[in-house]
This record gives structure tokens, C-alpha cells and sequence, in this order.
């Protein structure tokens, strides 16, 4: 069989059904090869997209996505969504050409060192420079992408290697992949810091998500009366509905959830890597505090300065083994109660009027209108803050936006990826003008590929988290921010054969949403918000306890 058939093949054992992908030179016998393959192929319209539709799959369906791109500048243009998966720990599989084997190291046509430049923002990187290893790369990459911390796995494919055969008994041969570490020998002492705890805490990460823990999370939570706080990975890991549920931590998180941070004094986290941006300012927390952390990568386990145990391992049946060793349930507690009050203080009225249109306007409608089953991707900035702080999301997997690594024109794309794998759920991406405008080159792939997403656009003609900073910290001297002359984002949507609508009034934002949701092609409602609301309360670069507030009604 030939290697590129082979490597199709393989993607087909392994439940693939799409791959998306822009090809070259080197990719030819792979796309020639998809002539005859039962997979579907995505053509994007720039690598870095294919990259963040992989990602935006993956997370939204748990299961590996796969993107492609030839060597070169194909990888490196791919390169950007790489690591944005890489960050979040969302599993990939990113296949690229490279030149013919002869040719390496001898600066031929388009050739990279793609080796070299995945190595730091992948889990692993197979260079298949014999045909024979192309099952064990295959193979092999999907179990390391999916085994212990989620992540991508990058398998370089020199052209003559996919011309050459590959002997079929190969594509039977099994290959093994080490279990990843676990170590639960502290949790009796996780088990007696929680009974003895009066103020437990929750703080859940993305990882809960990834491992599925969200009814086990819910379970131990109502079984100690402990609220929860949820970085932003871990936004609707459990339904921001629920009564213990106190949203987001972090700079521009809750001010309930940083209460509860700071007064806790049992602090359980789940899946999470203590961010700068979420809870990793641990030296505003009291002596006393005790942190039980849960993760599956060693490397993050106890990093806090509070750490007192560290269970290692899948944070499901950590959390089995917890729910089974505590027994009894706690019932209500001052501490839960208190947390109760000020989680209903924390309710503030984001139905504002006035022009121009609030952001949080915007997200109040869409709170109103959005399907159960809606999936919502952010782009990054201003926009995607509003979302995390004010959205209600409902259960796992329903908001999908680039965490660590703030990749500007992630959302768009990863809309894309999300539509594909659920063609029948509505896809929202919230984008700002800003971001928007570096993958705006998509709405092609959207209309070809019958992908109709709605994009909700904040447009307020500046780069606008960067403006807030400028105009917060650094005297109002806006440098390299304002958007001048910005297009007509409806008339460039329909230029692709998409539809649009431009809002102007708060009265007009119900109708237009509504539009976009019904609409069956891909849909933007250029929304024009105020370029002056900022959003805050925020917490100032470096952390401490003093907060820019703005709106936020809490003063102590």
C-alpha cells in the first residue's frame, strides 16, 4: 500500500472523519489519495485555521482533531494553532509534508525543520523517514495524543516517503504507549482535610472537561456544601446555574469567586494549572489555607507555595475514590449559606440601555435567546471576557475559547471545526473587530464547506483590551490601537456569499440575533458597542487585592 494510502487508512481505523488542510507540493500523493478515502476534507483558506478547526473539534467532541499542511511555510503557518492547542491540552493530530528524504538538510524548496519547530508545542513529533514507520507514527501519535495530559502530536511526512510502500501487515502490528504516572497515596489526608474543612472550595480547570468529571464534580460538591469556582477552561464544567456554582475566578472573573478564593480555608483544585490570569497569585491567600490538588500531569501537581496534598491521575476516579471515602453528606454550612448570599449579590443588571450599545447588552440577549444546545466559541480580548464573565453556559464542552495562549482569530475557525462535527447544534462565535479581522479570509470556507455559524461581532473600532490597559495603566496613550477605517463587515460577508446584518440600537439586537441563529448560510451581526466600556472589575497586572471596579457594585 502506498504511505500516504496507508497513513488514510489508519486515520479511518481510528474513527477520522475529517481532516482539514490546505495542500502543496509535498501533500499531493495524501490529497490524491482522499480522492478514494471516506474521510472529508475542510480546505481552509490559511494553515493557522486549520489548525484552530482541528482544535475547535476536539473540544467540542473530546475526540482528536486532524489537520494538514506542506512543508514549509505550510508548517509554519500551522504553527500558531499548534501551540494554542497545546496550551489548553486539547488532542490533535497534525500531519505535515516535508521534503523528499535526500533533500533534507540541504535548504531545498520549501523546506523547514519541522521537527524542530513542533518540538516545544507538541507532545510528541514522529519524523518518518523510513515507510515502514508509518504505522507506529499513526498509531502511536493518536494513544500518546489521548493518553494522560491531553495535547497534539505533530507526524512529519517527507514526500517520497508517502510515494513509497508499505508492507500491509504493518498496519496490523499493535504499539505500546506507557500508562502515565499515578499517585494516590495521600489521599487519607485529602480526606481528612476535607471533613475537617469549614470553608471548602472548589476550584475547577479545564481538565475536569477533558476527563468527563463534571457529575462527580457536582456530586462531592453537594456532598461537602462547597461552592465552586471555575477558571476559564473550566467555564461549564459544571451548569453556571446551579446554586454553588460561583463562576469564573481570575482577572477579569467574579468577584463572588474571588471572595470565596480568599476566604477559603480547604482549597480542592481539579484540573487546573494555576494560570497568572486565573488563581496563580497565591501570596494573597492566608497562611492557613490548604491546597489538595488533582491533576493528571506530575509536572503541574503542586506548584503553589499552599500545596499540601497532590493526587496524581484521572481526575474522575480521584474523584470516585473521594466521594467513596467521605460517605456522609455535610448538609448546609454558614460558610455554604454565606457563599449563597453574596453568589445573588454578585447578580448585577446587565440589561442596559443607552447608545452606543453596551457589551453587556449583548450578552444579556444572547443569554435570552441562546438554544440548550447551542455551542459558543470567543475570539480573544475585551469580547471574549465579556463572554466568560457574564455568559450562562449550561453544560460542558458549550464554550470553546483559547485559554493559555490568547490566540487572537481562534474563535471564527474553531466555529467552524465545531459545526462540522455537530452540523445540526447552532454555533455562536462571539468575535471582536480586532480579531475577527485575522481570519476573515474564512467566511469562504464557511460558505463552500455549508458551515452556517453566526458570528456575534463587538465592533468598537479599536484593538480593545489592549486600549483598556493603555488607557488604565498607562495615561491614556493609545499607541497602535485604534482600528481606522474598518471594513463593511456585512457587505465582505455577503462579497463570500455569507449575510449579515448591521445593529446599531439595543432595540434592534433581539431581532438580529434571532436572524442569525435562523439564518442558513454563515451570518455576522455587526454589532457597534461602545468603544469606552471596559471590562472590569479587573484585577491589575501582578495581582494583589486592590480592584479597577467600573460598574461593579462591591466596594469592600
Amino acid at each position: 500500500m502506498r504511505g500516504s494510502k496507508a497513513v488514510l487508512e489508519l486515520l479511518e481505523r481510528h474513527g477520522v472523519e475529517v481532516m482539514f488542510g490546505l495542500p502543496g507540493g509535498t501533500t499531493i500523493p495524501l490529497y490524491d489519495d482522499l480522492l478514494d478515502s471516506k474521510i472529508r476534507h475542510v480546505l481552509v483558506r490559511h494553515e493557522q485555521c486549520a489548525a484552530h478547526m482541528a482544535d475547535g473539534y476536539a473540544r467540542a467532541t473530546g475526540r482528536p482533531g486532524v489537520c494538514t499542511s506542506t512543508s514549509g511555510p505550510g508548517v509554519t503557518n500551522l504553527m500558531t494553532g499548534v501551540a494554542t492547542a497545546f496550551v489548553d491540552s486539547s488532542p490533535m493530530l497534525v500531519i505535515t509534508g516535508q521534503v523528499a528524504t535526500h533533500l533534507i538538510g540541504n535548504d531545498a524548496f520549501q523546506e523547514a525543520d519541522s521537527f524542530s519547530l513542533m518540538m516545544p508545542i507538541t507532545k510528541h513529533n514522529f519524523r518518518v523517514l523510513d515507510p515502514k514507520d508509518i504505522p507506529e507514527a499513526i498509531k502511536r501519535g493518536f494513544k500518546i495524543a489521548t493518553t494522560g495530559r491531553y495535547g497534539p502530536v505533530h507526524v512529519d511526512l517527507p514526500v517520497d516517503v508517502m510515494r513509497a510502500e508499505v508492507p500491509d501487515e504493518l498496519l496490523e502490528k499493535e504499539f505500546h504507549v506507557a500508562k502515565p504516572m499515578e499517585d494516590l497515596s495521600d489521599l487519607p489526608e485529602a480526606l481528612k482535610m476535607l471533613r475537617e474543612a469549614e470553608r471548602p472550595l472548589l476550584l475547577v480547570g479545564g481538565g475536569v472537561i477533558w476527563a468527563n468529571a463534571s457529575r462527580e464534580v457536582l456530586q462531592l460538591a453537594e456532598s461537602l456544601m462547597a461552592p465552586i469556582v471555575t477558571t476559564i477552561m473550566g467555564k461549564g464544567a459544571v451548569p453556571e446555574s446551579h446554586p454553588l456554582c460561583l463562576g469564573v475566578i481570575g482577572m477579569h472573573g467574579r468577584e463572588v469567586a474571588r471572595r470565596a478564593f480568599l476566604d477559603c480555608d480547604v482549597l480542592l483544585a481539579i484540573g487546573t494549572r494555576f494560570s497568572d490570569r486565573s488563581a496563580g497569585n497565591q501570596s494573597i491567600l492566608s497562611d492557613k489555607v490548604k491546597i489538595i490538588h488533582i491533576d493528571i500531569d506530575a509536572g503541574e501537581v503542586g506548584k503553589g507555595m499552599h500545596t499540601r496534598v497532590r493526587l496524581i491521575g484521572d481526575a474522575r476516579k480521584i474523584l470516585k475514590a473521594i466521594i467513596a471515602g467521605l460517605s456522609a453528606s455535610k448538609g448546609e454550612t454558614p460558610w455554604s449559606l454565606r457563599m449563597k448570599a453574596l453568589r445573588e449579590e454578585c447578580e448585577c443588571c446587565i440589561d442596559l440601555g443607552g447608545n452606543p450599545i453596551k457589551p453587556q447588552k449583548v450578552i444579556y440577549e444572547l443569554n435570552k435567546i441562546m438554544p440548550d444546545n447551542a455551542i459558543v466559541t470567543t475570539e480573544v480580548g475585551q469580547n471574549q471576557m465579556w463572554a466568560a464573565h457574564f455568559l450562562k453556559v449550561r453544560h460542558p464542552r458549550q464554550f470553546i475559547t483559547s485559554g493559555g495562549f490568547g490566540t487572537m482569530g481562534f474563535g471564527f475557525p474553531a466555529a467552524l471545526g465545531v459545526k462540522v462535527a455537530f452540523p445540526n447544534r447552532p454555533v455562536i462565535d462571539i468575535a471582536g473587530d480586532g480579531s475577527l479581522q485575522m481570519v476573515f479570509q474564512e467566511f469562504a470556507t464557511a460558505v463552500c464547506e455549508n458551515l452556517p455559524v453566526m458570528v456575534c461581532l463587538m465592533n468598537n473600532g479599536w484593538l480593545g483590551m489592549v486600549k483598556q490597559w493603555q488607557k488604565l495603566f498607562w495615561g491614556k496613550r493609545y499607541s497602535g490601537t485604534e482600528l481606522k477605517n474598518n471594513p463593511d463587515f456585512v457587505k465582505l460577508a455577503q462579497a463570500f456569499g455569507a449575510d449579515g446584518v448591521v445593529v446599531e440600537k439595543p432595540s434592534e439586537l433581539r431581532e438580529a440575533l434571532e436572524r442569525g441563529l435562523r439564518s442558513d448560510v454563515p451570518f455576522i451581526v455587526d454589532i457597534h458597542v461602545d468603544p469606552e466600556e471596559d471590562v472590569l472589575p479587573m484585577i491589575p497586572p501582578g495581582g494583589g487585592k486592590d480592584l479597577v471596579r467600573g460598574r461593579c457594585k462591591w466596594r469592600s
